[in-house]
C-alpha cells in the first residue's frame, strides 16, 4: 500500500458486518446485533467516536465471517442508540453517514478492524441530473402503488428531496429491492452508473409487480365467473323442471344411477355409490372434482359384483386338457386332479392355495390355464416381479391425482366376474421398501378368511374375493415371506429329462416355431439326431424355453432359404430335413460340450451338485495350498452358511489327519485356498460341504479325486453326512451333463422315488452317513494321480499310528 493512498479523510474503523442488508447514507436502520464480533465492533464504536463500517458478508449463512468473506464498499455510520438485552445481545439504531472503502482489514480473535477512505461524491448537476431525479421519482411512485407497501408520506417525502445523491439512497434503502442488486448500487463509482443501475432494478421489480397483480385479478375473476354461471345453471334447471323440461345435462346422473342398480352391489357399496352420486349432481360438470368422482363411480359400476360363471368340472375332460397342453408331470397333474374334485364336491375353492415352485420354461403358466379351461373360469394373470409399493395391490386413495385401484381390483373388472382362476405371477420377486409391504397386503388377498372382506383403499368399501380361484408362482421359495408361504401349497415343478425334452420339442414347440415362421409343417423335419445334438449341445437347462428359441433359429433360417431361393409364398416347397451335420452349420459351434465321464482324476478339484433358481447345476470346488502359517482363504463370492462348513469341513479333516496319511505339523507352514470358480456369482446353502470336504482333503493328502462321480451333502464336525433338499433337480442337473454316479446322504434315499425312472435306471446313487465313506468313493489310493494334481504344496506323510494308541 502506498502511503500516498491515505489522506486526512481515512480512518480506522470497527466493522459490523451485515447478513442480507446494506445500510445507505442519510438512511437510519435499526438492527438487532448478537454476534461477539459485532458486539465487540459496538463497544469500540460508542467508546471512541461512535462511528463504525458496516459492510455486507459474501455469504449471509457464516456465522463468524472472516474479512476476506466482507464487500470492500461500506457505509460508514454512526451509533444513535443502543439498548441491552439481558441474554447479552443488542437492540441498535445507526444512521448511515458516508459510502467508505476498505483500504485494509485487519482480524484478531475478538473484532475485526477496517482502514476506511471515504468514496468521493460525483453529483449529477444541471438539467441532466434534475431528469435523472423526475424519472427515478416516476419509477418509485410506480413501485409504491404496485406493491402498497410505502406509506403516502414517506412518498411525499421522498419526492420532495433535492438532492440526487441522497434521492438515489433513499429510494434503494426504502424500495424492496434484493441485496445483491443494493450493494451494486452502493458500490457504483458515478451518480450516473447509480441511477442507470435502480432504474433498471426499479423497472424490472415494477414489471413483475403488475404481472402479479394481472395474474391474481384473473383468477378472481375466473373464480367469480364460475360460481355465478354455477348458480346461473342451478337457477336454469329448477325453472326447467317447473316446465316440465328435460334436462340432457341430467343424462350421466340417469345413466349411472341406472348402472348402480345393474351392478348389484351389496348394500354398503351401493349406499356409497348413490351418495356419491348425489353429491355429483350438485357439482359443476366440469369441475376437477366432479371428473373425479365420476371416474370413481365408473369403476364401482365396472367392477363384476355378482356376475360369475359356472364351474363346468369333468375330471376326465381335465386329464385331457392337462396331458393334451404338458407332457409328464404326472404327480403334479394328479394333484391338480385332486384339488379339481374337491372344488367340484365341496362347491368352494376355500382350500390350500396351489403355487407352483420351479426354474424357468417348466410351463408353471401355462400349468395355470389349463387349469382355467379345464374349469371353464375366466383365466388373469398378474405379474408381481419388482412390485415394491404396497399401493400396488391395495389401491391409492382417492386423494391423490391420477389415483387408481390395485392390480386385484383392476384385473377383477377385466375378468368381468367374481370367481376367475387368478394368478399371481412371480411371487418371489416382490420386495418392501418406504412405501410399504405388498406381500404383507397379499396376505388379506390369499387368506379365505380374511378376503371375503378385501378392502381396496380407492374403492374405500369391502370387495368380496372369496371365490376366486388363487394360483401363484415362484423360481424358489427363498423369496417368500413366512407368513405367505404358510397360505400356500408348494408344488414343485423340477424340470425335463431329455427324453421328455424330445417329446415336448416334437409334439409342441417344432409345430409352433414352424406356423410362426410363415411355413408349413410338413415342409421342416428336425432328425432324431438333430434334436438330441440340439437338447444336449445348444441347451442346458431344466425347462425348455431355451429349446424353443433354439428351435425358432433354425425354423427362421429355413424360411430364409426359401426367400433368398425365389419361393413364392403359394407356391408348394420341397420339405427340408435338418441332421445334425446342417445344425451345426445353421447354429454354429456347440455352446455346451458333455462334461464327460472321461476325465481324469485331478487333486484338490471335487463335483458338487448346487440347487439354483433356474435348476440344477454342476458346483466345482478346487483346492490349492501353499507355503504359509495355516490360514484359509474362501473364494467365488461364497455365503456365511458356506463358508462355515468350509470351516467346519477343515476342522474335521484336521481331527482325523492320521487315517488320512495328513502330518499333523502340516498345517503350520502351509495357507489353504478354496475357491468355487464363476466368482461373480454369489453361492449359499449347507449341501456343499461334503464337497468341500472332499476337495481340501485331496489336496492335503495328494490324493486324487474321481471326476466322474458328483456328490451333494452336508457334513457336521463329527463327520456325518446330513439330509439336503433339492435331490431332483441336481440329479437332473448330473444326467445332462454326462455323470452317472452321485453320493448323496443316506437320508435321502426315500427321494429317490421322485427321480424320474428314465433318470433313476441309468444312474448310481451311493448313499453315505459318514465322511470318511465319501472319501473312500472317491479318493483314488495315495500316490496314484499325484503328478496330475494341482495343490502347489507337497505332503508330509503322517507316521503309522501305534497299536496301542486311543482311537478317533
Amino acid at each position: 500500500m502506498e502511503l500516498n493512498e491515505i489522506s486526512f479523510e481515512s480512518k480506522i474503523l470497527p466493522v459490523l458486518p451485515l447478513r442480507d442488508l446494506v445500510v445507505f447514507p442519510n438512511c437510519i436502520t435499526p438492527l438487532f446485533v448478537v454476534r461477539p464480533k459485532s458486539l465487540a465492533a459496538l463497544e469500540d464504536a460508542i467508546g471512541r467516536d461512535k462511528l463504525l463500517l458496516a459492510t455486507l458478508q459474501s455469504n449471509p449463512d457464516t456465522d463468524s465471517p472472516s474479512a476476506k468473506e466482507l464487500e470492500t464498499i461500506g457505509t460508514v455510520c454512526e451509533v444513535l442508540q443502543v439498548l441491552r438485552v439481558p441474554d447479552g445481545s443488542a437492540k441498535v439504531l445507526i444512521e448511515g453517514q458516508y459510502i467508505a472503502r476498505s483500504i485494509e482489514y485487519t482480524e484478531t480473535e475478538r473484532i475485526i478492524q477496517a482502514l476506511t477512505l471515504r468514496a468521493p461524491r460525483d453529483a449529477a448537476k444541471g438539467n441532466r441530473g434534475r431528469a435523472m431525479m423526475r424519472i427515478l421519482n416516476a419509477s418509485f411512485a410506480e413501485y409504491a402503488r404496485l406493491s402498497e407497501k410505502i406509506p403516502d408520506d414517506l412518498l411525499s417525502n421522498i419526492q420532495k428531496i433535492d438532492d440526487p445523491d441522497s434521492l438515489i439512497n433513499s429510494v434503494a434503502h426504502y424500495a424492496g429491492l434484493k441485496t445483491a442488486d443494493k450493494q451494486r448500487v452502493l458500490a457504483a463509482s458515478s451518480h450516473e452508473e447509480k441511477f442507470r443501475l435502480l432504474q433498471e432494478t426499479l423497472a424490472a421489480e415494477n414489471q413483475l409487480l403488475e404481472l402479479e397483480q394481472k395474474i391474481v385479478s384473473q383468477v378472481k375473476n375466473q373464480i367469480g365467473r364460475s360460481q355465478r354461471e354455477y348458480f346461473l345453471n342451478e337457477q336454469l334447471k329448477a325453472i326447467e323442471r317447473e316446465l316440465g323440461i328435460s334436462h340432457d345435462e341430467d343424462s350421466d346422473i340417469v345413466e349411472l344411477e341406472l348402472a348402480i342398480k345393474a351392478a348389484e352391489m351389496p348394500e354398503e357399496a351401493r349406499e356409497k355409490a348413490e351418495k356419491e352420486v348425489r353429491r355429483l349432481s350438485r357439482m359443476q360438470s366440469l369441475s376437477p372434482e366432479a371428473t373425479v368422482t365420476r371416474t370413481y363411480l365408473e369403476w364401482m359400476t365396472e367392477v363384476p359384483w355378482k356376475k360369475a360363471t359356472e364351474d363346468k368340472i369333468d375330471l376326465a375332460k381335465a386329464e385331457q386338457i392337462l396331458d393334451r397342453d404338458h407332457y409328464g408331470l404326472e404327480k403334479i397333474k394328479q394333484r391338480i386332479l385332486e384339488h379339481l374334485a374337491v372344488v367340484r364336491l365341496a362347491g368352494t375353492t376355500r382350500g390350500p392355495i396351489l403355487c407352483f415352485v420351479g426354474p424357468p420354461g417348466v410351463g408353471k403358466t401355462s400349468l395355470a390355464r389349463s387349469i382355467a379351461t379345464a374349469m371353464g373360469r375366466e383365466f388373469v394373470r398378474v405379474s408381481l416381479g419388482g412390485v415394491r409399493d404396497e399401493a400396488e395391490i391395495r389401491g391409492h386413495r382417492r386423494t391423490y391425482i391420477g389415483a387408481l385401484p390395485g392390480k386385484i381390483v383392476q384385473h377383477m373388472k377385466k375378468a368381468g366376474v367374481v370367481n376367475p382362476l387368478f394368478l399371481l405371477d412371480e411371487i418371489d420377486k416382490m420386495s418392501a421398501d418406504f412405501r410399504g409391504d405388498p406381500a404383507s397386503a397379499l396376505l388379506e388377498v390369499l387368506d379365505p378368511e380374511q378376503n371375503k372382506a378385501f378392502n381396496d383403499h380407492y374403492l374405500e368399501v369391502d370387495y368380496d374375493l372369496s371365490k376366486v380361484m388363487f394360483i401363484t408362482t415362484a423360481n424358489t421359495m427363498d423369496g417368500i415371506p413366512l407368513p405367505l408361504l404358510d397360505r400356500m401349497e408348494v408344488i414343485r415343478l423340477v424340470g425335463y429329462t431329455d427324453l421328455e425334452k424330445r417329446h415336448i420339442a416334437t409334439k409342441y414347440l417344432i409345430p409352433r416355431q414352424v406356423e410362426a415362421a410363415g411355413l408349413k409343417k410338413s415342409q421342416v423335419k428336425i432328425g432324431a439326431d438333430a434334436l438330441a445334438l440340439l437338447i444336449s449341445g445348444y441347451t442346458k437347462e431344466a425347462g425348455v424355453r431355451n429349446l424353443e428359441r433354439e428351435v425358432g433359429s433354425v425354423a427362421r433360417k429355413i424360411a430364409k432359404e426359401f426367400v433368398s431361393s425365389g419361393a413364392e409364398p403359394g407356391k408348394k416347397r420341397k420339405q427340408v430335413v435338418v441332421d445334425a451335420e446342417r445344425l451345426r452349420q445353421m447354429l454354429g459351434p456347440l455352446p455346451f460340450k458333455d462334461a464327460g465321464v472321461d476325465r481324469k482324476p485331478e487333486i484338490g478339484v471335487a463335483l458338487g451338485l448346487a440347487w439354483t433358481s433356474v435348476g440344477g447345476e454342476l458346483l466345482p470346488v478346487e483346492t490349492t495350498t501353499m507355503p504359509g502359517k495355516g490360514n484359509l482363504s474362501l473364494t467365488g463370492k461364497l455365503g456365511e452358511v458356506m463358508q462355515e462348513s468350509a470351516k467346519t469341513a477343515l476342522s474335521h479333516i484336521r481331527s482325523r489327519c492320521r487315517e488320512l496319511g495328513i502330518a499333523e505339523d502340516l498345517f503350520k507352514d502351509i495357507d489353504i485356498h478354496v475357491h468355487i470358480p464363476e466368482g461373480g456369482i454369489p453361492k449359499d446353502g449347507p449341501s456343499a460341504g461334503i464337497t468341500m470336504a472332499t476337495s481340501m482333503a485331496s489336496a492335503l493328502a495328494q490324493r486324487a479325486v474321481r471326476q466322474d462321480i458328483a456328490m451333494t451333502g452336508e457334513v457336521t464336525l463329527r463327520g456325518k453326512v446330513l439330509k439336503i433338499g433339492g435331490l431332483k433337480e441336481k440329479s437332473l442337473a448330473a444326467y445332462r451333463l454326462g455323470i452317472r454316479q452321485v453320493v448323496i446322504p443316506a437320508d435321502n434315499e426315500d427321494d429317490l422315488e421322485d427321480i424320474p425312472k428314465e433318470v433313476r435306471s441309468k444312474m448310481t446313487f451311493l448313499p453315505v452317513k459318514t465322511l470318511a465313506e465319501v472319501f473312500q468313493l472317491v479318493l483314488e489310493p495315495a500316490g496314484r494321480g499325484a503328478a496330475k494334481g494341482k495343490a502347489g504344496h507337497p505332503p508330509r506323510v503322517a507316521a503309522p499310528a501305534r497299536s496301542d494308541a486311543a482311537g478317533h
